[in-house]
């Protein structure tokens, strides 16, 4: 009788097959155990997450840094609006008087050149009286 190659093989396939089970079942230990590779591999991640933890709160804190400066800005803004609104009311309130001062200077003025015409008069005509006409 003929064997086939099924026949030949059978013990064979068998055996590889044994083998193929038993690999598998280490590479599944392996991942279940977590190898020194796995462990260099965890801590590295554990490495990571705490320098991904440091750069969070390397930023938070920036973050936190930036915002006081901005509002601390924006503070002095409101400050410095406030102080020259309070000076341009003052610069207004001076020109006005300025104006004011003008105005008296002026009507004083006319008035002294019209006590100096009168002086004038009664200089040049000192025996003509005002009151006896």
């Amino acid at each position: 009788m003929e064997r086939t190659s099924l026949e030949f093989n059978l013990p064979d396939t068998h055996q590889e097959g044994k083998l193929y089970v038993v690999d598998s079942l280490n590479n599944l230990n392996k991942l279940n155990v977590c190898p020194a590779e796995s462990q260099r591999s965890l801590e590295h991640m554990a490495g990571s997450n705490t320098r991904n933890q440091c750069l969070l709160f390397t930023f938070i804190l920036t973050l936190a840094v930036t915002l006081a400066l901005v509002s601390f800005v924006i503070f002095l803004i409101f400050q410095t609006r406030n102080e020259v609104d309070q000076i341009s009311s003052r610069l207004l309130s001076e020109k006005k008087n300025i104006e004011e001062l003008k105005r008296l200077n002026n009507i004083i003025l006319k008035h002294l050149n019209q006590s100096r015409i009168m002086e004038k008069s009664i200089r040049l005509e000192p025996n003509k009286c005002f009151s006896c006409s």
